[in-house]
């Protein structure tokens, strides 16, 4: 049973950075990894992903301040967030084996972690 793990989440002032880890157990990266967030009384919404070739999406939203990688070696999953914002507030997950035209949409992955909260203060 594939598993994962989010870590990292936690408060910071605006402008503020965080890096989430994502450990990934018993999937041999296929397709699409990605993170996402859900903020309350919202849907939840692609974040970042990255595709099994290694290219990388991101919503308009997060453009230019958050990166997504990956370390197969140590099967994790990151993403580095700068210049936090308050509207960056949310619960972050990680998300596994979607296809690629599914990399950005919550629809199309088949695994999922429990979550890490990420809450920005102005």
């Amino acid at each position: 049973q594939v598993q994962l793990v989010e870590s990292g989440g936690g408060s910071v002032q605006s402008g503020g950075a965080l890096r989430l880890s994502c450990v990934v157990s018993r999937y041999t990266y296929r397709r699409c990894m990605g993170w996402f967030r859900q903020a309350p009384g919202k849907s939840r919404e692609g974040v970042a992903s990255i595709d099994s070739d290694g290219s990388s999406r991101y919503s308009d939203s997060v453009k230019g301040r958050f990166t997504i990688s990956q370390d197969k070696r140590e099967n994790t999953l990151y993403l580095q967030m700068n210049s936090l914002k308050p509207e960056d507030t949310a619960m972050y997950y990680c998300a596994a084996d979607a296809p690629s035209m599914w990399c950005l949409n919550p629809g199309g992955y088949s695994y999922w972690g429990q979550g890490t909260q990420v809450t920005v203060s102005s």
